[in-house]
């Protein structure tokens, strides 16, 4: 569980210093940010 959190913190510092300045490029970045947090999910199982 602690690795989730170290993973959300680290997506969340991600998307705020890559401020993107179109729709796409977050959308581009959250959904990275959700392929992580998937995969550390599935190792966790």
């Amino acid at each position: 569980m602690k690795d989730l959190w170290k993973l959300l913190s680290v997506g969340a510092v991600a998307l705020t210093l890559g401020a993107c300045n179109t729709v796409e490029g977050v959308g581009q970045d959250v959904e990275s940010a959700g392929e992580e947090i998937e995969e550390t999910a599935n190792e966790n199982k």
